[in-house]
């Protein structure tokens, strides 16, 4: 499933690009019965949060997507192709002024296949899902202290807690595995007995890592200085400590990897001792 970054670079993109213009929606699978009431008007901004995106529209509606394990956005500029018949939404503000010799290079065209979500919304249902979800590490309004409640009542490892999108919005799987290493926090270790400085420093790690992700779109944790490489020109396997690795960046202790409801973990648990059992 994507990360929080991810929907933040999406919501960028699809801000600068259609923002303030009057775009064509439509829904080629016949899945978005949202799609002709918003067909036509003025897409007014784009924004996220943490794994939800939305697109706000003069009509007063908010087209609401939330990716899922398989969602994706495909993006074209110029002429678009014919839309493959899995296209859950296609939006697009290209101009057709066949006197226009540049007319094929104006505009942008989105397509959106495989999303869990697409579906237009009121304010006031956009607004009740925020309600329900963390602070988004990526929002200027984000609260670390709200999230720090959060864990302070749950009863689980700080690793599902992470996971928990109530607790904190936009964390996946990688950032989750990383922030951990880094802190030396195995993910069993429960989640109320973090000190508050350590979660401080980690929110602010996160935010500094995620921030990074939606300019370049590449999830990095690793730093450079030890790397001995920019972040720019790192390997795949650089970038990280101990996410989906065979062995601990840091010590080579061979990677712990086991489900923790339902999503793998990873942890090397030389530098992330295990909380005593029992």
């Amino acid at each position: 499933m994507p990360e929080g970054h991810t929907l933040h670079r999406l919501a960028r993109h699809h801000d600068q690009w259609f923002a303030g213009t009057r775009v064509r929606v439509t829904s080629p699978q016949q899945r978005f019965d949202g799609a002709d009431l918003v067909d036509g008007h003025v897409l007014e901004r784009a924004s996220a949060y943490g794994k939800h995106l939305f697109h706000d529209y003069d009509t007063g509606g908010v087209v609401h997507v939330h990716l899922g394990l398989f969602g994706r956005f495909f993006t074209h500029h110029g002429p678009p192709p014919t839309p493959r018949q899995t296209a859950r939404m296609r939006v697009s503000n290209r101009t057709a002024d066949a006197d226009d010799a540049d007319a094929d290079d104006r505009g942008h065209t989105i397509d959106l296949v495989g999303a869990t979500a697409c579906e237009l919304l009121t304010p006031d249902e956009v607004s009740a899902i925020i309600d329900r979800l963390g602070p988004d590490p990526l929002r200027s309004d984000a609260d670390p202290d709200k999230a720090w409640a959060a864990l302070q009542r749950r009863r689980v490892g700080i690793g599902r807690a992470l996971m928990d999108q109530a607790v904190l919005a936009g964390v996946g799987n990688v950032y989750r595995a990383e922030v951990l290493h880094v802190y030396g926090l195995h993910p069993e270790v429960p989640a109320a007995e973090v000190p508050k400085a350590t979660w401080d420093a980690m929110w602010d790690t996160l935010v500094e890592w995620m921030r990074y992700g939606t300019r370049y779109g590449r999830i990095v944790t690793t730093d450079p200085d030890v790397i001995g490489r920019p972040r720019s020109r790192m390997r795949r396997d650089q970038r990280v400590h101990v996410y989906k690795r065979d062995h601990c960046r840091d010590c080579g202790t061979d990677i712990r990897r086991w489900d923790l409801a339902g999503r793998w973990a990873y942890a090397c648990e030389t530098c992330q001792p295990p909380p005593p059992r029992g």
